[in-house]
């Protein structure tokens, strides 16, 4: 695949832990306890930097438990890091558990990411958080079809948010085109009660398997998977 300016070729690094079972709301502790172990190497591992500000850009290092196997992805510098880290993952240390590493898997590819000519149907993976307090607050006071508006809109921008903060900038004629079709879930996060979303989509983008779309991804949400198109 050629790239174009309104598609790219990415570096992706994805590491997973076949012979340990969590539960998909683990994904947290995975970031704190990998972010906790390489802190030193870089704010991407935990979206800080060394004076204890927040890393304000799309997450380069997630962490997710996907089918009950965790799993982390990197993308750009992420990717490499990973790979440079790799070799030093022996064990899991979640809430004082230690977990023995006996089997992980690394895989390091360029992944297509942009805009298409034709329509991808993708699904969640993980629950979508789609909303932050403020808008969840207009989102609830909405009517049904209003709703389903809002969140278009909501996954149209985060979509162009990530392109954009992956250095990938369309044209003036690149429009997304989108249909979604999700039902609203409820999720424990730091110890609130959240809306999420399960479901899926359909666009004319090209988005890679373990991408993670809108709030929280770094700890697992929003994880995406192509279809069969």
């Amino acid at each position: 695949m050629t790239p174009t300016l309104s598609q790219t070729l990415l570096p992706l690094t994805t590491v997973t832990f076949p012979e340990i079972a969590l539960r998909t709301r683990d994904g947290h502790k995975l970031r704190g306890y990998f972010g906790e172990l390489f802190r030193e190497h870089s704010p991407m591992l935990h979206n800080h930097y060394e004076d204890g500000s927040l890393r304000y850009a799309y997450p380069l290092v997630q962490y997710k438990v996907l089918r009950k196997v965790p799993t982390l992805v990197g993308l750009q510098d992420g990717a490499a890091l990973l790979a440079r880290l790799f070799l030093q993952m022996r064990e899991l240390d979640l809430d004082g558990q230690r977990i023995p590493v006996l089997s992980k898997h690394i895989r390091h590819e360029q992944v297509a990411i942009g805009m298409s000519d034709d329509l991808h149907q993708y699904r969640f993976e993980t629950l979508w958080m789609a909303l932050n307090q403020d808008n969840y607050r207009d989102y609830r006071d909405r009517n049904e079809a209003d709703r389903k508006a809002q969140l278009k809109r909501v996954l149209t921008n985060q979509i162009l948010m990530v392109f954009k903060d992956l250095g990938l900038w369309l044209e003036p004629t690149d429009r997304i085109m989108l249909t979604l079709s999700v039902q609203e879930r409820t999720t424990q996060f730091k110890n609130q009660t959240m809306v999420a979303f399960a479901g899926a989509f359909t666009a004319n983008v090209i988005l890679p398997d373990g991408l993670g779309l809108g709030k929280q991804v770094a700890r697992g949400f929003g994880s995406i998977e192509r279809m069969s198109d």
